[in-house]
């Protein structure tokens, strides 16, 4: 991958540039602190370079930085010293090095559009001008960040957790981050458990690489002492009376919050909002260019995702930047001669004025790139749309059709991190006990608190919480309330729960199950014979009572559903018997009035599944009905093959490892996947 890089010639030109910047300039940080310092710092083996610096004299605002930019910094420093070169040129290589690794990570995070990866990072004027021109080493810390957002993706938290802590270790001010990837792992949707093991690398790395640095007094004096400890309070708004608010740390909170609202994220969401973070941060301390250095993976990312515009914003703003920078910080040469273009300005005022405007421009632009960001990377963002309104979908059918268990293996593709349930059974009026059930069946509303499920229903869907008792079958009574939360996915499962106008006007997407009625029957039987304790005869009682109820209350809710699924035995009544009074072989009827992308689903079930299809349209008053007849028992990975040629989009919504069924069971969790896609996708035109 990266050898399809390296011999771009844009790969080249940056190579070149970079190059002619080590050769022609001696940055004074570099110059007078870093390189120095990592000179007398690998002088003798030590366990504490700052006291061995400090103890010669050295300047206290040489390095604070801990054990990680050390340890990067150091190999090329011994390096040079063994080929006799200046230590300025072995810091420059371990900078070149961390900056070639970086564009490396990029690459994986980003594999498509290359050219346009190496525009915006390698060929990045800020990347060049501050770590080259400047002599500036933030390229290692957001190395360490960005290898840290890559083995997340990647399903790797310990190493991300380590990652991290070398982040903040080489860099203090990246523990800016610290809270993003806390709610990452909180609130991730594929981040699973990850949270545990993302810990434990932070803490075992941190143990490392800060215990021993806690221990070094010059280490924690330079560090403290260091006066970009003091940049992030500037930006102030003066209250008076010796009253300010420091307007950084309270942008920086506000942020936060509002990333902490979002009820779940994925990657995308993840990488974008920490973009947010890291630029409302540098263009907040704009006297730090440097920190600069952090947005650019971020927005060379989004370039590679984005359109042109983005790319004419990120090169204006790296324009007035390279202006800005130049105008206020001379470039210094071997030979200590210096290039200042401040000094061109006829006056101290005029660079002032020039100075101003350029911050003002950068800040103009960067709040633009921002909103930028926002509104096409986050609000346009599948995840978020859904923290603001979950999907609902709505099951309904006579008992024993599917219900429960189509609502279980719809959860169990979603994940439980990410999914609720609701079943209408928990809103019986009544215990099994009491003498109602003589005069009315629990397919009738009046034995069902419908008001309560709608209320309930309506809370979820708007976000919040609601306080619901489980029924138990078994013992036929309903458990202590318990608190339920709102997410992403709401599954409301139920005798009645398409009954409603206002229950469908919650959904978007509506199923009824329609099982052979010989299936049904025997699926009753068995389910409450073996599940719930009944007797074979009070089953049966009770199927007879409850018919009368069915066609009056249940059956017509087929009508408002968009989708209809109807299990059969294959070959219609009378084919031949499996055992048990079961059919050998089950036919899956599909019914649906809005379409979905049937003719892509037969020819994927026909070549993938191996399955028989028949497909038939029939027009009504409603517009024209699709019915798809599906006959065979393909294996749940096929099923996982199938979901992933035909709804790809709907994959990173799913569990981190969904559970497919086979048979049957995974034809309906396949089928209710596609019309989601569809829904879905209508849904967030």
């Amino acid at each position: 991958m990266m050898k399809a890089l390296c011999v771009h010639p844009l790969f080249g030109l940056g190579l070149v540039v970079r190059a002619a910047l080590i050769l022609a300039l001696a940055p004074a940080p570099a110059s007078d602190w870093y390189a120095p310092f990592m000179d007398v710092g690998t002088s003798r083996l030590t366990f504490d370079p700052w006291a061995l610096w400090l103890d010669g004299g050295g300047d206290p605002a040489a390095f604070p930085y801990g054990y990680a930019m050390w340890l990067v910094l150091a190999a090329p420093t011994v390096a040079a010293k063994a080929l006799a070169l200046p230590p300025l040129y072995g810091y420059a290589f371990a900078l070149l090095a961390a900056d070639f690794t970086l564009l490396a990570v990029l690459r994986r995070l980003a594999p498509e559009k290359p050219s346009r990866l190496l525009a915006a990072w390698w060929l990045s004027p800020v990347v060049v001008l501050a770590t080259y021109g400047l002599g500036l080493n933030d390229v290692v810390a957001v190395l360490f960040l960005i290898l840290s957002i890559l083995f997340l993706r990647d399903a790797r938290p310990a190493s991300a957790g380590a990652a991290c802590a070398a982040a903040v270790s080489a860099k203090l001010s990246m523990a800016a981050a610290l809270p993003l990837f806390a709610i990452y792992m909180l609130r991730g949707h594929a981040s699973g458990r990850g949270g545990p093991r993302f810990a434990a690398g932070l803490l075992a790395c941190a143990a490392v690489l800060f215990v021993p640095f806690a221990a070094s007094h010059g280490g924690l004096r330079m560090l403290f002492e260091n006066p970009d400890m003091d940049k992030i309070y500037r930006p102030v708004l003066d209250l008076g009376a010796n009253a300010s608010i420091y307007v950084a740390p309270a942008a920086y909170v506000v942020i936060m919050y509002a990333i902490w609202s979002v009820r779940r994220f994925d990657f995308d969401l993840f990488v974008s909002t920490a973009g947010i973070v890291f630029f409302s941060i540098a263009i907040l301390t704009l006297d730090s260019p440097g920190w600069f250095v952090w947005i650019v993976p971020f927005l060379a990312y989004r370039q590679t995702q984005g359109d042109r515009t983005d790319t004419v914003l990120v090169g204006a703003f790296s324009a007035v930047y390279v202006a800005s920078v130049l105008l206020v910080t001379p470039l210094r040469f071997p030979d200590g001669e210096a290039l200042h273009l401040g000094a061109l300005a006829a006056d101290g005022w005029m660079q002032g004025r020039l100075a101003s405007l350029l911050h003002t421009g950068m800040v103009a632009v960067g709040a633009i790139l921002i909103m930028r960001i926002y509104r096409e990377a986050i609000v346009r963002n599948d995840f978020f749309r859904l923290s603001r309104r979950p999907f609902a979908i709505g099951i309904a059918g006579d008992s024993g059709a599917g219900k429960d268990y189509l609502a279980t293996a719809l959860a169990d593709l979603i994940g439980e991190r990410s999914a609720v349930r609701i079943s209408g059974d928990d809103y019986h009026l009544w215990d099994r006990r009491k003498p109602m059930w003589r005069i009315v069946t629990h397919l009738n509303p009046l034995a069902n608190d419908i008001d309560g499920f709608g209320r309930d229903l309506a809370a979820l869907v708007n976000g919040r919480s609601i306080r619901s008792r489980r029924y138990d079958h078994r013992e036929g009574k309903r458990g202590r309330p318990r608190v339920v939360d709102s997410n992403h996915f709401i599954i409301a499962s139920g005798l009645h729960a398409l009954y409603l106008p206002i229950f469908r006007e919650c959904y978007d997407l509506a199923i009824y199950l329609d099982m052979d009625e010989t299936l049904r029957r025997r699926f009753k039987i068995d389910r409450d014979t073996s599940e719930r304790g009944h007797a074979p005869d009070r089953v049966l009682d009770s199927i007879a009572r409850r018919e009368p109820d069915s066609q009056r209350f249940i059956r017509p809710q087929k009508a408002h559903a968009d989708l209809t699924l109807a299990l059969r035995p294959a070959g219609g009544p009378g084919a031949g018997d499996g055992g048990g009074g079961r059919p050998s072989r089950l036919m899956l009827a599909i019914r649906t009035r809005r379409g979905f992308n049937e003719l892509s689903l037969t020819r994927v079930l026909v070549s993938v599944c191996g399955l028989r299809v028949d497909m038939s349209v029939e027009d009504t008053a409603d517009g024209a009905e699709m019915t798809l007849e599906i006959e065979g028992e393909p294996a749940a990975e096929d099923i996982a093959m199938a979901a992933d040629r035909l709804c790809p989009r709907m994959l990173p919504f799913l569990a981190a490892r969904p559970r497919w069924r086979g048979g049957s069971a995974g034809l309906m969790q396949l089928i209710v996947l596609c019309h989601m896609d569809q829904a879905l996708t209508r849904r967030l035109l």
